[in-house]
């Protein structure tokens, strides 16, 4: 008798996987125009993400330019010990981590709030409008950002010293890009400026998905316009916020360092640091391209890790997750 049930689970097993076989083909055999259409992006993808990876060997060599891949000198974990013991990685990994949080906190949040608040304008001019005038610092590069912000903050004829001299909040103009505690701030208000018209879009997008009749039974059951954005907006909209957490949460190491090059200067730089600049700085400034490269694993591995982590964490808790 159990051996029969052994057989037949057998069975079922190898009919299934002969059943999803056969489905997949057929799936690919009725959308192979789409699957076709899809190669260019495969072939990007791999050429740009997955080929340069071949270039994470550096940081196990001694590497040096203009020598054969086979002459090149290798030491190992030599360069990942370095780094561990380097003072200035984790002041680096500090500001990293602080501006990240930062950026989480409000760069996430905000345009979420902002997003809800748009969807309630009932005037379509006004909304489209403000909806353009917002997203529109996403086009700007940070070269120019980076200028109007320091020309805003500057004490010479700078808007934001005038206007709070002009209030009489402070006596003299007052240095914010020399002040080390205020460029964290700074980083992330500009950031937050540039980049929230653009994020609330998704958001904007979700919310247009709503069934309009679950406004329409919350109104007649008599619930006003905020419990109406409480009962109905934010659990409508949970998913895809979970999903952009997760994904900002996976990226939290890795911010880039074009503002933090821009906007830092020698009097900030403890504070203005980030990890990707600090890999800069030793891997193409100083010429220590296996040390750079160590770096840049460090921020892939923690970024996935935390990426798995935080996936892994809400899709136990709230079945929601990206893979």
């Amino acid at each position: 008798m159990e051996i029969d049930n052994q057989k037949t689970l057998t069975d079922e097993v190898v009919s299934t996987k002969l059943t999803h076989k056969r489905s997949f083909w057929k799936v690919f055999a009725s959308q192979k125009i789409l699957y076709l259409m899809s190669l260019p992006f495969v072939a990007l993808v791999f050429v740009f993400n997955y080929l340069p990876l071949w270039g994470w060997t550096m940081a196990f060599q001694n590497f040096r330019p203009g020598k054969a891949f086979i002459e090149q000198e290798w030491v190992g974990f030599m360069h990942f010990i370095e780094l561990f013991q380097d003072e200035r990685f984790y002041m680096a990994l500090r500001n990293t981590l602080a501006m990240s949080l930062l950026s989480l906190i409000v760069g996430f949040t905000v345009p979420i709030i902002f997003a809800i608040l748009l969807n309630e304008v009932r005037h379509s001019v006004f909304k489209r409008t403000v909806q353009t005038v917002t997203y529109l610092p996403h086009f700007v590069s940070w070269v120019v950002v980076a200028g109007i912000v320091t020309k805003m903050l500057s004490t010479d004829g700078g808007i934001v010293n005038d206007i709070l001299l002009g209030l009489g909040i402070i006596d003299e103009p007052f240095q914010f890009m020399a002040e080390k505690t205020w460029f964290w701030g700074i980083v992330t208000v500009s950031d937050l400026w540039k980049e929230m018209g653009w994020n609330a879009i998704i958001f904007l997008a979700a919310i247009a998905g709503l069934d309009p009749q679950l406004y329409e039974a919350a109104k007649v059951d008599g619930a006003g316009r905020l419990r109406r954005i409480w009962h109905v907006t934010l659990p409508g909209i949970r998913p895809t916020i979970l999903v952009v957490l997760i994904l900002n949460i996976g990226h939290l190491i890795s911010i880039g360092f074009e503002k933090q090059m821009l906007l830092g200067n020698s009097l900030v730089v403890d504070y203005s640091e980030v990890l990707d600049l600090y890999a800069l700085n030793y891997g193409i400034g100083l010429g220590q391209f296996s040390y750079g490269t160590a770096i840049g694993i460090f921020n892939s591995v923690v970024s996935i890790t935390l990426l798995f982590i935080a996936n892994g964490i809400f899709k136990r808790y709230s079945n929601q997750s990206v893979m």
